[in-house]
């Protein structure tokens, strides 16, 4: 398992048991992004920053260490998740993880 990414205060995490990737900021829960594990690739399906968090960027660094960690775990992503999708849209040097729905070519 791969070890938790920290950026900025912001600390990423796969909690398997919840079966969700977490953002920490100085320790406290900011973000979550759920995810599915189906013939051997990981489905994320919601992302959520909560309210007291929000504004904040946190949102970026989550999809960031949740692609980071998927890497690190080798894992292929199924980005269910519009705003993991759109993620992945701005920054391809993330298209490599994709297991399943491509995303449109960069332009």
């Amino acid at each position: 398992m791969a070890q938790p990414i920290a950026s900025d205060q912001v600390a990423v995490r796969d909690n398997v048991d919840a079966a969700r990737y977490e953002a920490l900021l100085d320790g406290e829960l900011a973000g979550i992004v759920d995810y599915r594990d189906r013939g051997g690739r990981r489905i994320l399906v919601h992302t959520r920053v909560l309210d007291a968090f929000k504004g904040r960027g946190i949102g970026n660094r989550l999809a960031a260490g949740t692609l980071q960690l998927a890497r690190a775990d080798k894992l292929r992503i199924v980005p269910r998740c519009p705003f993991i999708r759109a993620y992945m849209e701005r920054h391809p040097e993330y298209r490599d993880l994709l297991g399943g729905e491509p995303l449109p070519a960069a332009d």
